[in-house]
């Protein structure tokens, strides 16, 4: 019995010994689990920070703490691994067990039968693991934004952001000029180039959609390589095409050097406001963005001044021959460059923003910058003695996408690979701005961009256009009418203008060294005439008769004889080429980049009004109430029937609506979160530039026809604008996603 006894007693004793080994076995099972998708994430995230490990006569980064609250040191996963191998010393983990198979129960994985079975469990769990792991990433940013404003908060509002406003204001004033910088030179460059009309529609749109691809492909870029680099790329590539439209002299070629150039400063408005938006604390964000709009007013005020000091000089000009000719206009071109070089230079000697960094894992490069930003603005304010307190900074794990090259692959296949994964990764960001999340608040500000763009642009474009026809109309009712005079033996040397000449007779005449503008002859007879050194401009001869005449050094080419019969007539020595417009132009010349100067500058109160307000009544409120204003202001179009009272709507339209695109832009910063901010604000502005072109040859087919159209067309879409502002979220007093 005492044997039985032992037996039993050692029998129950092996099967308690047995459970317990099954579930030591399974707690190990999990352990394994975790410890894999924790090594997943880590090894994207841990880095060596060898320039931070303690040493003894190195008292600066000797205290700077790594991500998970200790010491950055190159052995803090190892000693994270060695608690992780006690716990199963001397045991192979492929050999390990589970509670049920004592039992004679095989593993799922185990056998031929159950290899499917085992491949789906698979694919589950790295669904889980895939879920799970989102939900951390989820939460990381929401850490990092909470702790990131607080930073901010620290660090403080002073000279370091004050130096970035300025140097990223350069950048800003650079797309300010481009937008106005085929407008000024179109009328001299017609001449040079000798455009027609379809020509010169085509180089006044493509500066848009230059802009248009430009800020798809750079807003996307941005946030996969950096605002900083992406911003010096994009203005690298506006300042060299900017220069070399400057030079070259075929109507192709300077057309495809203002589209590249577009496309360069494409990339300047979404990259300059979310970079500089993630140096600036809650309460100081929407003012000093409101205040970095100024200064595309300044970039617009700079070509108006640059025009028209230097493109009426007709005297500042050199040639090459008959072939190359360089005119004013092109040191204009030439001048217009300036910012953008001025922008590249300046932003070489600032950094990378540090949000950038902490979302793409970089603890190090972010803790570096914001204690640079700390310890400026401590020394500006005069407390040198302040210490930059943050020792831990959250940053977002990472999955980087490997791209599998090996070591023989020619240099051109390597980066093929490279540019193919950065696309892959630039398209899957842009798709999760249409994610569900998302949805809704984009599509809203696709209509509100669209609307806000369309109208502006379309109005902004059509108010000159209208100026001019006005301007036509007043030019038209000055012109003087002669009717069958006789003019024999005369010699005209002076200047012939705005005149309309009906059955005249003209015998032995000579017209010597003469300047001829808006001149019309019809009907009339030239008999045993001279024309000699003739400069022409808007002059046609209609069904004339020229009898023994010699044209000799002019620029009466046939094509301004209409329906004419030469008898015994010759041309010698014509002019070549299409001429610039004459000197008399510049009285029209100044009145346009005068005009110009005065619409930009009129949106200097609306600039101030709305940096001053924009923190405090909120950014929707601004962008609503602006909107209304506007589109109230568009019915007094129908009162401008002169030349003064557009100038003067043109003011007051640009100045209210000025709100509205300030607003627009801090709401857009501020509604998305940092890893997608530059792709929605790149495509977002990209959408901005196709309505700009869709309003601007809408709005100025209807010039000289109706104005009831474009009034219309602008007042409801500012209308609807206005209407679906409201329905998005308000941004005032939040984080910085």
């Amino acid at each position: 019995m005492d044997d039985d006894g032992r037996y039993r007693d050692g029998r129950s004793d092996f099967i308690r010994g047995a459970k317990d080994i099954a579930k030591v076995a399974k707690k190990q099972v999990g352990k394994k689990v975790g410890r894999g998708v924790d090594k997943m994430a880590d090894e994207y995230v841990k880095r060596s920070y060898k320039r931070f490990e303690e040493e003894d006569d190195d008292d600066d980064y000797a205290g700077v703490p790594s991500n998970d609250g200790g010491y950055y040191r190159n052995d803090s996963r190892a000693n994270d691994d060695e608690g992780h191998s006690d716990s199963t010393e001397g045991h192979d983990e492929d050999d390990e067990i589970y509670e049920g198979e004592y039992q004679g129960i095989p593993r799922g994985d185990s056998g031929k039968t159950g290899g499917m079975d085992g491949m789906a469990v698979a694919e589950a769990q790295q669904f889980r693991d895939l879920s799970a792991f989102e939900g951390e990433v989820r939460k990381d940013r929401e850490e990092l934004a909470q702790q990131y404003e607080s930073i901010l908060q620290e660090c403080g509002h002073g000279k370091f952001q004050w130096t970035l406003y300025f140097v990223l204001g350069l950048a800003l004033m650079a797309d300010g000029v481009e937008i106005f910088v085929v407008g000024f030179v179109l009328p001299s460059a017609e001449k040079d180039m000798c455009l027609s009309e379809p020509n010169k529609g085509m180089l006044g749109l493509i500066v848009y959609l230059g802009m248009m691809v430009g800020a798809f492909v750079w807003g996307g870029l941005a946030d996969r390589i950096g605002r900083r680099q992406t911003l010096l790329i994009s203005l690298s590539i506006n300042s060299v095409f900017a220069f070399f439209s400057s030079f070259v002299q075929g109507y192709s070629s300077f057309l495809f050097c203002r589209l590249a150039s577009g496309v360069g400063i494409g990339g300047s408005i979404p990259i300059v406001f979310s970079y500089y938006s993630e140096f600036l604390a809650q309460e100081k964000r929407g003012e000093h963005l409101s205040w970095l709009c100024m200064f595309w007013m300044i970039g617009g005020i700079y070509a108006s001044a640059m025009a028209w000091a230097i493109i009426p000089h007709y005297g500042w000009s050199f040639q090459m021959g008959s072939a190359y000719q360089f005119h004013s206009w092109r040191v204009f071109v030439l001048v217009c460059a300036f910012p953008s070089v001025a922008a590249i230079s300046a932003l070489s000697t600032m950094p990378e923003s540090p949000r950038f960094y902490l979302e793409n894992g970089k603890h190090d490069e972010a803790w570096m910058i914001l204690k640079q930003v700390h310890d400026t603005n401590m020394r500006a304010k005069g407390y040198p003695e302040r210490v930059f307190s943050v020792t831990t900074i959250k940053t977002v794990k990472q999955i980087d996408e490997l791209v599998n090259m090996s070591d023989s692959a020619a240099w051109h296949e390597k980066w093929r690979l490279k540019l193919s994964s950065l696309f892959h990764q630039v398209w899957n960001n842009f798709q999760t701005v249409f994610s569900p999340e998302y949805r809704r608040t984009t599509y809203m500000m696709m209509a509100v961009w669209f609307s806000m763009s369309f109208s502006y642009y379309g109005l902004t474009v059509w108010f000159p256009d209208m100026i001019k026809y006005l301007q036509k109309q007043e030019y038209a009712s000055r012109t003087k009418v002669f009717v069958k005079e006789k003019v024999e033996h005369v010699t005209f040397n002076f200047t012939l203008e705005n005149q309309v000449h009906r059955q005249g007779q003209y015998f032995n005449d000579k017209f010597m060294n003469v300047k001829m503008r808006s001149m019309v002859f019809e009907d009339s007879l030239f008999e045993e005439c001279y024309f000699e050194d003739i400069t022409s401009s808007n002059t046609f001869f209609k069904n004339c008769t020229f009898i023994a005449t010699l044209f000799y050094n002019t620029d009466l080419f046939k094509y301004r004889l209409i329906n004419c019969k030469l008898i015994n007539s010759t041309f010698l020595h014509n002019k070549e080429g299409c001429l610039l417009s004459d000197v008399s132009d510049e009285n029209n010349a100044y009145m346009v980049y005068f005009v110009s100067f005065l619409g930009t500058l009129a949106v200097l109160p609306g600039n101030i009004v709305s940096a001053l307000l924009m923190d405090k009544i909120g950014r929707l409120r601004m962008l609503a109430g602006s909107s209304v204003i506007s589109c109230v202001s568009c019915f007094f179009l129908s009162f401008g029937n002169s030349e003064s009272a557009m100038i003067a709507l043109l003011c007051l339209f640009g100045g209210i609506s000025i709100a509205s695109w300030n607003s627009l832009d801090v709401l857009t910063v501020e509604l998305y979160p940092s890893h997608k901010r530059t792709t929605a604000f790149g495509f977002l502005n990209a959408l901005c530039k196709l309505a700009a072109v869709l309003g601007i040859s809408i709005f100025t087919s209807f010039v000289g026809i109706t104005k009831a159209v474009p009034i219309l067309f602008a007042s409801g879409a500012l209308a609807a604008g206005s209407f679906l502002a409201l329905k998005l979220p308000e941004t005032r007093g939040q984080v910085l996603q």
